[in-house]
């Protein structure tokens, strides 16, 4: 049964290896990474377990039983009790509930780990299936994203408030 985790330095290789062999999937709805991205992967991974340790961010994986990454599960610029989620899956597991069931754990967590009380995600309006997975995972549409914020895009921004359990 996949496991949602806390990114730690001993999941790089794992990483890595979900991002490269997806790099072609995700570019095909959401802004490539770019070659300096998997170039330089090792700095960037360390600036992100960095940022994750001030407390602005908190990075996951949801990892399979084998040990290889299934799906990245992100919330960050964490403030006042909210933050922006962001997720991708691998391509073999889209399709299959996975993002939402995990999006929705994700949420739990926000609550009793984070202290959060409001998420908010955006996504591309050409991007239908991580639009899905934000409505069936309890989110709302709330406005129209700003192009920068995903990729050159149109999009729209949705929330989910969160309720403590």
């Amino acid at each position: 049964m996949p496991e949602l985790k806390r990114l730690r330095a001993e999941h790089a290789p794992a990483v890595l290896a979900f991002e490269l062999a997806n790099r072609a999937f995700f570019a095909a709805s959401v802004t490539d990474r770019g070659d300096a991205y998997f170039d330089r992967f090792a700095e960037g991974f360390d600036a992100l377990l960095a940022e994750q340790e001030t407390g602005l961010c908190a990075f996951h994986v949801l990892l399979a039983e084998d040990g290889s990454v299934l799906g990245r599960f992100n919330l960050v610029d964490i403030e006042d009790g909210t933050a922006d989620l962001g997720y991708r899956v691998a391509e073999h597991a889209a399709g299959r509930g996975v993002a939402t069931a995990t999006v929705r754990k994700l949420c739990r967590l926000a609550v009793t780990r984070y202290d959060l009380r409001t998420l908010r995600a955006a996504a591309a309006h050409e991007n239908i299936a991580s639009r899905k997975v934000l409505i069936k995972a309890g989110f709302v549409a709330v406005g129209p994203a700003d192009p920068a914020d995903i990729g050159g895009k149109h999009g729209s921004w949705y929330r989910r408030d969160l309720v403590a359990p």
